[in-house]
């Protein structure tokens, strides 16, 4: 009686769950619907908001078809640019897709690798090393960012150095480039020393596929005469409107010193960037 009491116990437990599921033929188990409830849509988008992009992208798209469907959504990666302060420099210029637009937004960054000689002529290509060549030593004047503890410094010839960034390599699709046209940020720190003249030039371009200049930034040389106060000075160019087609960027300065002396007396460069900005806040 006790083994016949219990059988009909089970068999009565089981058909609640099933009344329970919503079906009594449903495969579904009542462990899957209590871990994957159905939330109303716009409850599930305000949860998303609050969660890291990692978590969303990674983690929760995954869940089901439900999630997937807000996670990929526009409103949930316009409401999340709202929210973190990314807004359009061009209301006329719309995302295709609002989720890219957040991540680039998101993953803003010095597109220049060893931009302050802390890895010493690393990621660098030398064009020209004259004089006593290329030198990387501790800063002898403090620079504003106190970060900055590292420079470069040039000789008595002529010095340059460049890089050449791959846009699509860096996430930057092209569709990306042409349809928005996001601003470029240029910024490069030099400074001269004290007790001799020397000179800096900066040269940076925006390339098309076959690396042809789409357009160019390229501001007259500076010089500096000796007995300076040899403070550090920042140069800064954005480049806006460049139209279609870009898809690297070539970053080259240098300089030398304008006394000929053995050694480094020449201008020295340091904390160089270059800076893709999709939000207006350039």
């Amino acid at each position: 009686m006790k083994k016949k009491a219990k059988a009909m116990g089970a068999a009565q437990s089981s058909d609640s769950i099933k009344r329970r599921s919503g079906s009594t033929g449903s495969s579904t188990s009542l462990s899957q619907v209590e871990m994957f409830p159905v939330f109303p849509l716009d409850i599930l988008e305000e949860i998303f908001l609050n969660l890291p992009l990692h978590q969303v992208v990674c983690i929760c798209r995954l869940v089901c078809h439900q999630w997937k469907g807000v996670a990929d959504c526009d409103s949930l990666w316009r409401e999340r640019c709202r929210r973190e302060g990314y807004h359009l420099k061009d209301a006329s210029k719309v995302p295709k897709d609002w989720r890219l637009f957040y991540y680039l937004c998101k993953q803003r960054r010095n597109l220049l690798k060893n931009p302050k000689g802390e890895e010493k002529l690393k990621k660098w290509e030398i064009t020209d090393n004259g004089g006593d060549k290329w030198k990387v030593e501790k800063i002898k004047v403090p620079h504003p960012n106190e970060a900055v503890q590292i420079n470069f410094i040039t000789s008595y010839g002529l010095c340059r150095k460049m890089q050449l960034i791959d846009l699509s390599v860096e996430g930057y699709n092209p569709a990306f480039m042409d349809h928005f046209q996001p601003d470029i940020k240029i910024s490069d720190w030099y400074a001269p020393r004290w007790d001799c003249g020397s000179e800096y030039e900066i040269c940076v371009e925006l390339l098309n596929q076959r690396k042809k200049p789409v357009q160019t930034f390229a501001p007259e040389t500076i010089y500096f005469e000796q007995w300076n106060d040899q403070k550090w000075c920042q140069m800064t160019h954005v480049f806006r409107n460049y139209g279609p087609g870009v898809r690297y960027i070539r970053f080259a300065h240098g300089g030398k010193d304008t006394q000929f002396w053995a050694g480094w007396y020449g201008i020295r460069v340091t904390d160089s960037s270059v800076e893709i900005c999709p939000a207006g806040d350039t």
